[in-house]
């Protein structure tokens, strides 16, 4: 049976608590992985170059010179992508998309493989509850005590409190657990569930 080491809110180590093997055991196939952190990182990908053709480049509308006798090379267009300022050619523009698709299934799976493999290795951690002081220091202090100074914090909703509390700790993310997803679990050197976090991963993931 998976289980990790449960903690109380001061951070001092209670037991342990027995994970749900739906999530917690599933064999890990690595393929199945790389499709889904390939799906993620497409995804997110923001298509930010954008170039002009000659068609859109603004001027360049009259002929710079006679077609003959000037003894130049012939020209129609100041805006021909041969000139400087002219339009480019084969250039990248926002009409390009980049997204990938995986199915529902194998998404989720290939999240319980990371789940399981964290769990695996002993680098998953459950805390009964985080303090909502919205002071910074006493969950730095929480986290000294559980000797948990990088990784990524599970919480069962992004309560304002926390999050800004969490988010001036440079080496803590905080994600919610109906937003997991099979990158941000496999890059986390660690992983920190608040015990509810717990009840709410079941209910977003085992019931699709």
């Amino acid at each position: 049976m998976a289980k990790a080491k449960l903690y109380n809110k001061e951070g001092k180590e209670k037991g342990e608590i027995q994970l749900n093997p739906k999530i917690f055991e599933i064999e890990v196939k690595e393929v199945l992985i790389k499709q889904a952190v390939e799906t993620v990182l497409a995804n997110r990908r923001l298509v930010l170059a954008d170039t002009k053709t000659r068609g859109e480049v603004r001027g360049g509308g009259k002929k710079p010179w006679n077609q003959k006798g000037t003894g130049r090379a012939r020209h129609g267009s100041i805006r021909s992508p041969l000139w400087r300022g002219g339009g480019v050619t084969f250039g990248p523009n926002t009409d390009r998309n980049f997204a990938k698709k995986i199915n529902k299934k194998a998404r989720t799976k290939a999240l319980f493989m990371v789940l399981s493999d964290k769990v695996a290795h002993e680098k998953t951690l459950v805390i009964d509850e985080l303090s909502n002081t919205g002071k910074t220091k006493d969950l730095v202090q929480v986290l000294k005590e559980m000797k948990f100074n990088r990784g990524l914090v599970v919480l069962p909703k992004m309560e304002k409190i926390i999050v800004r509390a969490l988010s001036n700790l440079p080496k803590i993310e905080v994600i919610s657990a109906n937003s997991l997803n099979v990158y941000d679990v496999l890059k986390a050197s660690r992983l920190l569930f608040v015990e509810a976090a717990l009840i709410e991963t079941e209910k977003t993931f085992l019931s699709k």
